[in-house]
């Protein structure tokens, strides 16, 4: 089974990154942007927001443009979106228990199940995932969408972190690096 996790950072300093990315032309930054949420209108509102002066002001402005998807940018980012998977030494039982659970998951609500795991030690992100799936199988669509939005741009805000670390290499970030903090395209 192939397993990869939406990228989990923290905020540490990325000053050098941001500065990268701030200077990226629209639209470079935008398709970096798709990558830390698969909504075209948030990428693009995030991008013609620059430049910033640090991550905490561009983690809230990606936060206010997240705020203001409409239902078909929502969509579009949850179907942008790939069920997260563990490759953290979860035993064989927990994986297919999850790969059930997702499957599950994506035939009631129509998208991946999205969950930020930021806090959650690797060896307990398996319980937890498993135990988040379970729980919200029991929500109606209309709740489960919301708690999914809300995910999302706890998601998109561990990735913009990413990606501003990235940016900080010699190189910056290459198409292939690109794929590593984000399963999102």
């Amino acid at each position: 089974m192939s397993t990869h996790l939406p990228a989990q950072a923290h905020r540490g300093s990325h000053g050098s990154g941001l500065a990268r990315f701030n200077a990226l032309s629209p639209e470079a930054a935008q398709a970096a942007l798709m990558h830390c949420c698969g909504s075209r209108r948030w990428a693009h509102r995030v991008a013609m927001h620059r430049p910033y002066p640090d991550l905490d002001t561009l983690i809230a402005a990606a936060d206010e443009a997240s705020y203001d998807l409409s239902q078909a940018d929502l969509t579009e980012a949850l179907a942008a979106e790939c069920s997260e998977e563990l490759d953290h030494g979860a035993s064989y039982a927990a994986l297919l228990a999850l790969d059930a659970a997702h499957a599950e998951y994506e035939r009631k609500f129509g998208h991946a199940f999205v969950i930020c795991l930021d806090g959650h030690p690797p060896e307990e992100q398996a319980a937890h995932l498993l135990a988040a799936i379970r729980r919200r199988m029991g929500h109606e669509v209309d709740e489960e969408r919301s708690i999914s939005a809300d995910e999302l741009r706890r998601v998109a805000q561990a990735r913009l972190c990413d990606l501003t670390h990235w940016l900080t290499s010699a190189n910056g970030l290459s198409g292939a690096e690109m794929g590593l903090f984000a399963p999102v395209g």
